[in-house]
């Protein structure tokens, strides 16, 4: 299928083989994931000196910890020895050192390399050259956003724009001080689906009507599968009779005291490229932030963040998360009975979008842009 044989109404997607070819996946993870600025911890999770967690950001294990000096530091989950994985755990708390379990390599919560047995017979190793491999942080909303590039991109240009660009301003996500706010409830889930299928899912509202009831009733307008909530600035209405955006409609929480009259009693949806959602409220924010492991595997964890006294009061939170939990299950499984059919001949050259949904193309534009020549990938080119 080519451009030239669609009616003007439609729009041609990706090919199939984006979604399954192990070749693209890894062009993507070394040309996107480990290029961008990547969204891995929420900062709240690392409190003291010391509080560490492991993610997998592209190809790499990642070592994100607390420093002495309250900072947050991000290194590559590598001993400089052997290149044994230095934590294997997803998270945990060191007192003043990272250890390698195999020969005992110790380096400080900075990533300096401070002790290894036999060392003070080796006087011509520089110790300050054999420490962590140190990566980019940048610590914003909450999270520490890690890039792997050796020269990263402008946080500015390309984090903060995507948000500037479906808010109309940088202030905006201001009022919602996100940073300030604390975790109600977190939820992993591990889909079977291509990192973009999720993407893709998130950015258009075409099928809300179709596989959405509960929100639907919360936002009317999404019942028209109309992608009203990608325009500059606007937000989508909560139906007359919403008192909140919970799962049945009813009172949600404490609003969010910065949040304006224009931003009341309105859903906002932002895509942070390449792998962040941030979905705003007036009373909570949920953010997702995927991670993916293979062509067809992606694990997102989405966190639903509350005003410090919510949470700490006991209150019941489980009308508001379960709304987005159920439209997290009902996209997932979408996304996963596309992914069963990504191989098929029938999908060689891909699918269609509608008019709502032609913006999705201009993000396959930035996919095809970063990953090159998919051809040449499959092929084993660079």
């Amino acid at each position: 299928m080519t451009t030239t044989d669609l009616p003007q109404s439609l729009m041609v997607t990706l090919p199939g083989r984006y979604y399954t070819d192990p070749a693209i996946f890894a062009r993507e993870q070394e040309r996107i994931f480990e290029q961008a600025w990547f969204c891995a911890v929420r900062a709240g999770d690392l409190a003291a000196p010391g509080a560490f967690q492991t993610v997998q950001i592209g190809r790499e294990s990642v070592l994100v910890s607390r420093g002495r000096d309250g900072a947050l530091n991000a290194f590559l989950n590598v001993c400089r020895h052997r290149g044994a994985r230095l934590c294997t755990e997803e998270s945990g708390a060191v007192r003043r050192s990272f250890q390698c379990p195999y020969h005992a390599w110790t380096y400080g919560l900075d990533g300096k390399l401070i002790a290894a047995p036999n060392l003070t017979g080796m006087p011509d190793v520089d110790r300050s050259a054999y420490g962590l491999h140190r990566l980019w942080v940048r610590e914003w909303l909450g999270y520490a956003w890690v890039c792997l590039a050796e020269e990263p991109p402008s946080f500015e240009e390309t984090v903060m724009a995507d948000i500037s660009e479906r808010l109309g301003g940088p202030d905006e996500i201001d009022a919602y001080r996100i940073g300030e706010l604390a975790l109600g409830r977190r939820i992993e889930y591990d889909v079977r689906a291509n990192w973009k299928q999720i993407i893709e899912n998130f950015m258009e509202c075409y099928h809300c009507a179709t596989i959405h009831p509960e929100l639907t009733e919360v936002l009317p307008e999404f019942a028209d599968g109309f992608a009203a909530q990608y325009y500059v600035g606007h937000g989508a209405e909560f139906g007359e009779d919403v008192a909140g955006f919970t799962v049945d409609g009813g009172e949600g929480v404490d609003r969010l005291p910065g949040v304006g009259e224009h931003q009341d009693r309105r859903y906002y949806a932002i895509t942070v490229r390449p792998q962040v959602f941030v979905n705003l409220v007036p009373d909570h924010v949920i953010v997702h932030r995927m991670f993916p492991l293979a062509p067809d595997r992606t694990l997102v964890h989405c966190d639903w963040l509350y005003l410090p006294e919510v949470v700490e009061s006991g209150r019941d939170l489980s009308r508001s998360v379960e709304l987005f939990h159920r439209v997290n299950q009902q996209d997932f499984e979408a996304c996963e009975r596309c992914q069963l059919a990504m191989d098929s001949r029938a999908y060689a050259g891909g699918g269609v979008l509608v008019p709502s949904e032609h913006h999705i193309g201009e993000f396959h534009d930035w996919v095809r842009d970063r990953v090159g020549d998919a051809d040449a990938a499959t092929d084993g080119g660079r």
